[in-house]
This record gives C-alpha cells, sequence and structure tokens, in this order.
C-alpha cells in the first residue's frame, strides 16, 4: 500500500462528523419516512449515529453495514451535505451492444448449414464461428 492511500484510510477510521441542526431534522425526517428506499435510511441513520460520536464499528453494527461503507457515507456527508447522500454517484454503461455487422454474421450463419456431421447450429459452435463468448452470443441471441 502506498502511503497516500494509508494515510487516507486512517484518516477516514477518525473522521469526526458535525451534524447540524438542520440537517439532523432532515436525515431524522428520512429515517422516519416509511415510503423512503431502504438504502437512504440506512445512510441517514449511519451519519446521525456517527454525530453521536460513535464508534466506526458501533455504527456499522447498528446501521447494518460494513465499516468501508460507513467511511464512504462519512465522507460523502461531508463533502456533499444531505443531498449526497439521497442520490447515488452515477456508473459507467454496460457493454456496449454487438455491431450491426456481428448481428447480419450470425443470422447469416443462423440461416447456412452447420459445418461438419451435426444437423443444427449449437450456442457453442455459433459464438466460435462469430468468434465472440458464449455468454455474449446468447445474450445477443434472446435481445437481437
Amino acid at each position: 500500500m502506498d502511503g497516500d492511500r494509508w494515510y487516507g484510510l486512517a484518516m477516514a477510521q477518525s473522521l469526526c462528523l458535525v451534524v447540524s441542526a438542520g440537517d439532523r431534522a432532515r436525515l431524522e425526517a428520512v429515517v422516519a419516512d416509511r415510503n423512503r428506499p431502504q438504502k437512504h435510511v440506512a445512510r441517514a441513520r449511519l451519519v446521525l449515529l456517527s454525530g453521536e460520536r460513535l464508534e466506526v464499528a458501533t455504527v456499522a453494527r447498528l446501521a447494518g453495514i460494513s465499516r468501508p461503507a460507513v467511511w464512504r457515507w462519512q465522507q460523502r456527508y461531508a463533502e456533499m451535505g444531505v443531498d449526497g447522500l439521497l442520490r447515488d454517484k452515477t456508473r459507467k454503461p454496460g457493454k456496449a451492444p454487438l455491431s450491426e455487422a456481428l448481428v447480419r454474421r450470425v443470422v447469416a450463419l443462423t440461416c447456412a448449414e452447420p459445418p461438419g456431421q451435426v444437423t443444427h447450429w449449437t450456442g457453442r459452435a455459433m459464438a466460435a464461428a462469430v468468434g465472440v463468448s458464449l455468454r455474449t452470443y446468447g445474450g445477443e441471441r434472446r435481445t437481437g
């Protein structure tokens, strides 16, 4: 582990949150709201517990989440306030769909006779013929 990362982890363990009266009221309202997503309730609860100067391990146990998650949400609250707890960060999109040319090749091969002495194409044979994994081919076959 490099020095900066280790230092950051040590600092995260000793983070001391100061929760203002306004934030405390908002967080308590989140916890009390039965229509809120449970992830928001858990985040609000852990910040309220952290504001009471409890140890990270105690906060994690009472909130029902891991210590790294406590550190992550404490940091998010310190940087972005209550609003940071109530929305997730955006993530990169998943894998790109197969190209149009590859889909056409799969369709063309499906209509053609399979190689060798077999009577039909198997998923493995088709995936190997077009140069993709069986999982990729299977997903394309179901959605394409």
